[in-house]
């Protein structure tokens, strides 16, 4: 960012051509791609492990109705390779993220001043905290319940009862009725998961983004509360697209991301007030002018 105060000469010096620019972001774009290959590769290496990671909701809920080997399968040849192909590239792209945000910070920190630097650090580092906050939250809770509501309709039980005692499935054979069995498929199963995941890590990012966006002068609390139904509806529409077809989680990703729009409010009014102590401070605060815009806020959109 260039200084107001600066003669075209020192702004002539300070500013790199445009090839040294371009020279400059390919760099950070190969450095960024190499890290994200080294860590797909890592996570290939890996890629049994972290897909029974994945699988551990839906294994346990088969235990828990009453399956002691749970089993799934794939039914082409390639399924499984390029299921581990997918689970590298999210999870190479998670590994690799703490590089990648490095040289993006690189890129755009000579253009920063100071404060901004100090302003723009924080939500980069919060960024990837959210979204690990997100998907544990995903892994640990949501996905479990959308397991057991699925999962629940079947008459399962008595299927896996009937499993383990095999002599007398021969035996008492049934004259009439289908059983109903879960086969599950690696791949469908795995993307339910990781769509989740995504879904609820992403959406851990609103305090982040709409708290910079205060920090930006772009969002304030008031015009947050005065748009709150919109939210609302929003969220709930986003609920319906990202989550299985049941009620429970729904309900459960609109109640998580509308307590995090709340506090998002809350941030926002904090750096609010941190914006005009600063400018107190510095003599550059118009009352005249918070008041109209507090009027404007008040009558809303």
């Amino acid at each position: 960012m260039s200084d107001s105060n600066a003669t075209p000469d020192d702004l002539e010096d300070s500013s790199a051509p445009l090839i040294e620019h371009l020279a400059e972001l390919r760099t950070r774009l190969i450095r960024s791609v190499l890290a994200f290959l080294v860590a797909m590769s890592v996570c290939f290496a890996f890629g049994g492990m972290i897909l029974d990671f994945l699988l551990t909701p839906i294994e346990n809920t088969m235990r828990n109705l009453g399956n002691p080997n749970p089993v799934m399968q794939y039914t082409a040849p390639q399924e499984y390779f390029f299921t581990l192909i997918r689970i590298s590239m999210v999870g190479g792209l998670c590994l690799a993220f703490p590089v990648i945000a490095f040289q993006m910070w690189r890129f755009v920190a000579p253009g920063l001043y100071k404060q901004e630097k100090s302003a723009f650090l924080p939500f980069l580092i919060a960024s990837p905290v959210m979204f690990l906050l997100g998907a544990s939250f995903a892994h640990y809770v949501v996905v479990p319940l959308a397991m057991q509501f699925f999962l629940g309709f079947a008459d399962l039980p008595s299927y896996f009862a009937t499993l383990i005692a095999s002599e007398e499935v021969i035996e008492g054979a049934q004259d009439t009725g289908i059983d109903i069995v879960f086969n599950g498929k690696v791949n469908e199963s795995l993307d339910i998961t990781l769509k989740m995941i995504v879904a609820f890590g992403l959406c851990f990012q609103l305090p982040v983004l709409l708290t910079l966006m205060g920090k930006a002068g772009l969002a304030s609390s008031e015009g947050l509360k005065n748009v709150r139904k919109y939210a609302i509806v929003g969220i709930l529409t986003v609920a319906a697209l990202v989550t299985p077809p049941d009620v429970t989680t729904q309900l459960l990703l609109f109640t998580v991301v509308y307590g995090l729009y709340e506090v998002s409010i809350f941030l926002v009014k904090r750096v609010e007030k941190q914006r005009e102590a600063k400018l107190k401070e510095d003599g550059l605060w118009d009352e005249e002018e918070d008041d109209e815009e507090h009027h404007a806020e008040d009558r809303g959109p």
